[in-house]
């Protein structure tokens, strides 16, 4: 049986990479608005209220409107905005959370697809803080980089347009100097820290892949954390899953470097545990393409999970 779909806000930057992953599924069917259209108010109450699955690519006040304008209880819903990350009654769309979280996702009606700087940090705090290994109380930094293509199509034009980009000749840029960035509440909660974290993120001349790090003095920990403490209990974590990957910490130490594009074009999570035991220090990476498990490509293995389809179905 063929579910309907409507992307509201399919022209923008998730949107388009969203529709191009759902290809020509036959399982599928698609509502759409020409441009004149997206602005009448009346007929994008229809499409939302007409679909199986309304999957939302929008601005978070632009979302919340959106979510009150769907009246049909059937309709089920992911977000793409940071709008109900910590909402109640949303689903946390991220599958590899913990055991149960994938199949809260299929049963859901309200689904919130998690931010790239947040599954990322998210992925390597849950269950570091659930495990015991760092305090609920630890003083968390994260320090991360993405591709210019996460600041939406803004950020796009101001990279890549040579003559007017307000930033075509930047090879690198540090923001959020107020240390208020969107996704600190959404890493916070789903994390399990008590205080928010301080994150410094930062983006580079390359328009999409992402390098989120969190940098560790074991030697701050309770009981006697070891490098291979923190790999084991990422790697426990995510044993059998299928896009979060914790990569072995021999293939690890041999690595000179890590390429933010590594993931690209993919669905995937990569994390790597580098450490110096003599120091008592240890730095959790996360790769990930910003577009693809940050955004696009969980929204569809989110969408896969709510239809009963195949969680590799188109990623």
């Amino acid at each position: 049986m063929s579910a309907t779909v409507f992307i509201d806000g399919e022209v923008g930057t998730t949107g388009l990479q969203i529709r191009e992953r759902l290809g020509n599924r036959a399982d599928l069917s698609f509502l759409s608005l020409d441009e004149i259209e997206r602005k009448d108010l009346g007929r994008r109450g229809d499409m939302l209220n007409s679909a199986d699955i309304v999957i939302l690519c929008l601005p978070d006040d632009a979302a919340r409107d959106a979510v009150a304008m769907i009246e049909n209880t059937d309709v089920r819903v992911i977000d793409a905005s940071s709008a109900h990350r910590v909402a109640t009654g949303w689903v946390y769309g991220m599958p590899e959370y913990g055991p149960g979280q994938a199949e809260l996702i299929a049963a859901a009606s309200r689904v919130t697809n998690p931010g790239c700087y947040a599954i990322t940090s998210v992925s390597i705090l849950h269950p570091l803080v659930a495990g015991g290994i760092v305090p609920a109380s630890h003083p968390v930094t994260i320090n991360a980089i993405s591709g210019y293509s996460g600041g939406g199509k803004q950020m796009i034009a101001d990279f890549e347009d040579a003559e007017n980009g307000a930033y075509a000749n930047t090879p690198f840029r540090v923001y959020g100097l107020g240390l208020a960035h969107k996704h600190v509440p959404e890493i916070k909660a789903w994390s399990g820290l008590d205080k928010s974290p301080l994150m410094v993120p930062s983006v580079g001349h390359f328009r999409q892949g992402m390098i989120v790090q969190v940098p560790l003095q074991l030697w701050s920990l309770p009981g006697n954390v070891s490098v291979g403490d923190i790999h084991a209990a990422l790697e426990n974590h995510y044993a059998g899953q299928r896009f979060v990957k914790v990569k072995p910490l021999a293939e690890t130490a041999d690595m000179s470097g890590l390429e933010p594009e590594g993931l690209n074009g993919t669905n995937e999570l990569h994390l790597h545990v580098f450490g110096n035991a003599e120091a008592g220090q240890a730095v959790v990476m996360g790769l990930i393409d910003n577009l693809g498990k940050g955004a696009s490509g969980q929204a569809v293995q989110n969408l896969n999970l709510m239809i009963g389809a195949d969680p590799d179905t188109g990623l």
